[in-house]
Protein backbone atom coordinates (compact mmCIF):
# COMPACT_ATOMS: atom_id res chain seq x y z
CA UNK A 1 0.00 0.00 0.00
CA UNK A 2 1.17 3.35 -0.79
CA UNK A 3 1.51 5.83 2.05
CA UNK A 4 -1.73 8.67 2.13
CA UNK A 5 0.54 11.75 1.42
CA UNK A 6 2.01 10.40 -2.14
CA UNK A 7 -0.89 9.10 -2.91
CA UNK A 8 -2.99 12.49 -2.67
CA UNK A 9 -0.05 14.22 -4.30
CA UNK A 10 -0.28 11.45 -7.17
CA UNK A 11 -3.58 12.04 -7.78
CA UNK A 12 -3.42 16.12 -7.97
CA UNK A 13 -1.15 15.50 -10.71
CA UNK A 14 -3.58 13.36 -12.41
CA UNK A 15 -6.56 13.04 -11.39
CA UNK A 16 -8.32 9.93 -13.62
CA UNK A 17 -5.59 7.83 -12.23
CA UNK A 18 -7.39 4.61 -10.47
CA UNK A 19 -6.91 3.72 -7.21
CA UNK A 20 -7.74 0.52 -4.76
CA UNK A 21 -10.48 0.84 -3.08
CA UNK A 22 -8.38 -0.18 0.05
CA UNK A 23 -6.08 3.39 -0.80
CA UNK A 24 -8.97 5.39 -0.86
CA UNK A 25 -10.24 4.30 2.62
CA UNK A 26 -6.96 4.97 3.79
CA UNK A 27 -6.76 8.20 1.81
CA UNK A 28 -10.43 9.36 3.79
CA UNK A 29 -9.07 8.40 7.09
CA UNK A 30 -6.05 10.07 6.61
CA UNK A 31 -7.61 13.41 5.98
CA UNK A 32 -9.91 12.98 9.04
CA UNK A 33 -13.51 10.91 7.63
CA UNK A 34 -14.65 8.27 9.26
CA UNK A 35 -16.99 5.43 8.47
CA UNK A 36 -20.23 5.69 9.58
CA UNK A 37 -21.87 2.81 8.32
CA UNK A 38 -22.27 0.07 5.37
CA UNK A 39 -25.41 -0.90 3.58
CA UNK A 40 -24.82 -3.03 0.67
CA UNK A 41 -22.14 -2.10 -0.83
CA UNK A 42 -22.34 1.48 0.11
CA UNK A 43 -20.50 3.11 2.86
CA UNK A 44 -20.95 6.24 4.03
CA UNK A 45 -18.24 8.46 5.63
CA UNK A 46 -18.62 11.66 7.33
CA UNK A 47 -16.18 14.06 8.38
CA UNK A 48 -16.77 16.80 11.28
CA UNK A 49 -16.21 20.08 8.53
CA UNK A 50 -19.02 18.55 6.40
CA UNK A 51 -22.45 18.70 6.99
CA UNK A 52 -23.43 15.97 4.46
CA UNK A 53 -21.84 12.84 4.70
CA UNK A 54 -20.20 11.31 1.65
CA UNK A 55 -21.07 7.69 0.71
CA UNK A 56 -19.05 5.71 -1.37
CA UNK A 57 -18.92 2.36 -3.12
CA UNK A 58 -16.07 0.30 -4.95
CA UNK A 59 -15.88 -0.70 -8.43
CA UNK A 60 -14.35 -4.32 -8.05
CA UNK A 61 -11.23 -3.55 -6.15
CA UNK A 62 -10.76 0.02 -7.43
CA UNK A 63 -12.53 3.47 -5.79
CA UNK A 64 -14.90 5.09 -8.52
CA UNK A 65 -13.05 7.94 -10.61
CA UNK A 66 -15.48 9.93 -9.76
CA UNK A 67 -15.87 9.80 -6.37
CA UNK A 68 -12.34 10.22 -6.59
CA UNK A 69 -12.73 13.23 -8.01
CA UNK A 70 -15.41 14.16 -5.57
CA UNK A 71 -13.66 13.92 -2.54
CA UNK A 72 -10.73 15.78 -4.32
CA UNK A 73 -13.02 18.95 -4.66
CA UNK A 74 -14.49 18.63 -1.07
CA UNK A 75 -10.70 18.62 0.06
CA UNK A 76 -10.21 22.11 -1.86
CA UNK A 77 -13.65 23.54 -1.45
CA UNK A 78 -13.25 22.70 2.29
CA UNK A 79 -9.81 23.37 2.74
CA UNK A 80 -9.80 20.00 4.65
CA UNK A 81 -6.24 18.75 5.11
CA UNK A 82 -4.11 15.65 5.89
CA UNK A 83 -4.05 14.49 9.86
CA UNK A 84 -0.48 12.44 10.50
Amino acid sequence: MIKPAKLYAELLEAQDRTISFRDFEKLLRAFGFTHKRTKGSHQIWIHPALNRPFPVQPSAKDAKAYQVREFLELVEQHALYMIE
